[in-house]
């Protein structure tokens, strides 16, 4: 009787320390490699139809994005080095490179307007759109925000490179 009691409590409390080392590996994981869980879902979720709207609603198109600029409704950051913005941008556009967007994000709003000269952007403003030139940057630069608690933030997904093309028909 007393190997079987044995048996028991060794099986128990197996079990629970096996439990609680997965979910600290599973912790350290997680904080380690937080771009694992984007990329994951990369894979297994499904692609978007042609003509649908991907991303959950964060994408903003060529046609969207030029009504909000004719509309002063729009909060542009361009994520692509200074040299790109140089040679050619979209008006309006703010730029803040993406190895540079999470410490700007986190300016405090009287840091933000004296270094960039622009209205800081708020967590829930929903006219806040990121682009780079194909749009891998300004997905990128999604995930950013996103994990800043920046939770409505859009991409122009075709990026500069479809605006000059647009621009120039």
């Amino acid at each position: 009787m007393r190997s079987l009691g044995s048996s028991l409590l060794f099986t128990m409390l197996s079990y629970l320390l096996s439990r609680s080392l997965c979910q600290v590996v599973a912790e350290v994981n997680r904080r380690s490699y937080p771009t694992f869980g984007p990329a994951f879902r990369a894979f297994t979720t499904s692609s978007p139809q042609r003509g649908e709207a991907s991303d959950n609603g964060s994408v903003v198109t060529y046609s969207q994005l030029k009504s909000m600029l004719s509309n002063h409704d729009v909060q542009l950051f361009d994520v692509r080095n200074p040299d790109e913005y140089q040679a050619g941008r979209i008006s309006s556009a703010v730029n803040i490179p993406l190895g540079n967007l999470e410490e700007s994000l986190k300016l405090s709003p009287e840091h933000f307007q004296q270094k960039f000269n622009v209205t800081p952007p708020g967590k829930d403003d929903d006219n806040i759109v990121f682009h780079c030139r194909s749009g891998n940057r300004s997905a990128k630069a999604l995930d950013i925000a996103r994990h800043l608690g920046f939770n409505r933030v859009r991409h122009y997904k075709g990026g500069y490179s479809e605006w000059e093309e647009r621009e120039r028909q």
